[in-house]
């Protein structure tokens, strides 16, 4: 499943499903490679049509999967169906990973209270890890600034190899490839509220109301001064990409015809 947009760039969701995610960066671990992981939503995919920096940034990502059940309606139209797979879900997996490798992990992003707390969440749940260093970047934050450059130097210095982004979008994307193009053995995982679901500072929807898939909701209401908005521009630009998808499947069948 792909999102294409008029200046070239284009969006691909290359990893079906959790497992797929996980298994190359397994990989990449053990190799050394550095990577850029992306979970796109519905807001993702409205900003990407109005910034073009963050649509840059986002078709660099080398690890890109489905946050949000919008967008895996979207593939299953085109027929090319991927899983949900939710940024705040692969955060303990994707430390578990680097734990059992020994690789140390950093935390970036929200705020020193609440990396702590995940900081001990984190490892009170995955046996072994390691976490070489939390730090909460001030406000605003510049992606490509000079603080960025002294947050890829502490990385550096700390020995990490995987660090979780909880920066928001585009800020998060586009410092993940910033900082991955500066180190080259590091891993980034984009993962939104992630760090502040861990931490408690935070609430997550409960589990019955993300099987009914209406965690959007339970989001809105509990800030709709911030998220309703969002959510509202999100909608808008969902026709359109139920035409494209339309069109993916068609075009498939006529070249499997």
């Amino acid at each position: 499943m792909h999102f294409s947009f008029p200046d070239g760039n284009a969006v691909r969701i290359n990893c079906h499903d959790s497992s797929a995610l996980l298994a190359e960066v397994r990989q990449r671990l053990r190799d050394g490679r550095g990577f850029a992981i992306a979970t796109i939503n519905v807001d993702h995919l409205q900003r990407l049509a109005d910034e073009a920096e963050f649509r840059r940034a986002y078709a660099a990502h080398d690890l890109v999967c489905a946050d949000g059940n919008p967008i895996v309606w979207l593939s299953r139209i085109a027929g090319r169906p991927v899983a949900l797979a939710p940024g705040s879900d692969l955060v303990l997996p994707l430390a578990a990973e680097a734990a059992a490798q020994g690789l140390p992990v950093a935390l970036i992003g929200s705020s020193e209270a609440s990396l702590t707390l995940a900081a001990d969440s984190m490892r009170a749940r995955v046996p072994g890890l390691k976490v070489a260093l939390t730090h909460a970047p001030g406000f605003p934050f510049d992606p490509v600034g000079d603080e960025a450059a002294q947050i890829i130097a502490r990385i550096r210095d700390s020995g990490a190899r995987l660090c979780f982004l909880a920066l928001g979008a585009p800020r998060q994307e586009r410092f993940a490839i910033h900082a991955r193009d500066a180190l080259g053995n590091v891993g980034f995982a984009s993962i939104g509220a992630g760090l502040d679901f861990l931490s408690g500072h935070q609430r997550r929807a409960p589990r019955l109301v993300r099987q009914v898939k209406m965690e959007w909701a339970w989001r809105m209401l509990s800030n709709p001064r911030r998220l309703f908005m969002r959510y509202a521009k999100g909608f808008t630009i969902l026709p359109g990409h139920i035409r494209k998808a339309m069109a993916i499947r068609a075009e498939d069948r006529s070249r499997g015809s």
